[in-house]
């Protein structure tokens, strides 16, 4: 039916149905561009955060190669550190003493 109805519009009903549209265009596209600009800011930081995951992804992988494998002769001790003596249990250290209540 409603095709039939734009069929039907004269000549004058038609130019001014085209001037409506370019209006509206008109008015639409200071919203379109903007979200145009929206949409572009977002695929760009969309993009940035891609590649810095890829470069943590390659930094890790690299540091990976670089370390020693399973069964390489390396000294198993620079994997478990010593860690420094408690106070008051070394040699030439008096112990705290507690207070008798």
């Amino acid at each position: 039916m409603e095709n039939q109805q734009e069929k039907e519009l004269t000549h004058e009903e038609l130019i001014q149905k085209k001037e409506e549209m370019k209006a509206f265009y008109d008015e639409s596209t200071p919203y379109l561009e903007s979200q145009a600009k929206y949409e572009k800011l977002l695929t760009e930081i969309e993009e940035a955060r891609f590649k810095r995951a890829s470069y943590q992804y390659q930094f890790a992988m690299m540091m990976e190669q670089t370390q020693p494998q399973a069964g390489d002769e390396s000294d198993e001790a620079d994997d478990f550190p010593i860690p420094p003596p408690v106070k008051g249990t070394t040699e030439g250290e008096e112990k705290r003493k507690l207070k008798k209540g």
